[in-house]
């Protein structure tokens, strides 16, 4: 399952994975090595192997994407230098 682009950015920081895979971790382990109850085992193996799989093999590793025709993040536009545009040579009024 694929992580939408609210979650991608929570998750950016490298330390929130790592916080969140840890206690997921030691968690399993508590289950496996203390409690021995099997739906635990496989209930925290599974949720470890999602975070292992999500957070860092198929994390986006760029920086995130803002949508075509977006400033990104509620920023206003950036002011006009009041030299035309001429991207394509022409100049736009």
């Amino acid at each position: 399952m694929a992580m939408n682009q609210r979650d991608a950015d929570f998750f950016r920081p490298l330390w929130r994975r790592v916080v969140i895979t840890a206690v997921v971790a030691v968690w399993w382990a508590y289950e496996s090595f203390f409690s021995h109850e099997q739906l635990w085992i496989a209930i925290t193996s599974v949720a470890l192997l999602y975070c292992v799989w999500n957070f860092f093999l198929r994390f986006p590793k760029g920086p995130p994407v803002t949508p075509p025709g977006s400033t990104g993040g509620g920023t206003p536009p950036a002011a006009s230098s009041g030299s035309p545009d001429t991207t394509d040579g022409a100049p736009k009024a």
